[in-house]
């Protein structure tokens, strides 16, 4: 019989693992590219009122550490309706 979640898991990590290196590829091309933009593209210092704007590491650490609860959440509520539903289909809830 095949463990249906032990090759899940191991799909999982490959499509982790491709993600990953697709990420890297991207993160070298634009650093590649920003480089040689940087001396033709305004400075952002220049733009009025631009100090007042949040940081673009703020924004992006501030959606994540949300979406991060938003799962942890959703993954208690999910386990909490496998607990309550155990009874009625004879199986254990998964933890």
């Amino acid at each position: 019989m095949i463990d249906i979640s032990a090759a899940g898991r191991g799909l999982g990590d490959e499509i982790l693992n491709l993600i990953r290196a697709s990420a890297d590829t991207m993160t070298d091309g634009l650093q590649a590219w920003a480089s040689a933009v940087h001396y033709v593209t305004p400075s952002l210092a220049k733009v009025p009122y631009a100090d007042l704007l949040p940081q673009p590491g703020t924004l992006v650490n501030g959606v994540y550490d949300f979406a991060e609860q938003l799962l942890s959440t959703q993954r208690k509520f999910a386990n909490d309706v496998l607990k309550v539903t155990a009874p009625l289909t004879g199986q254990g809830a998964a933890g």
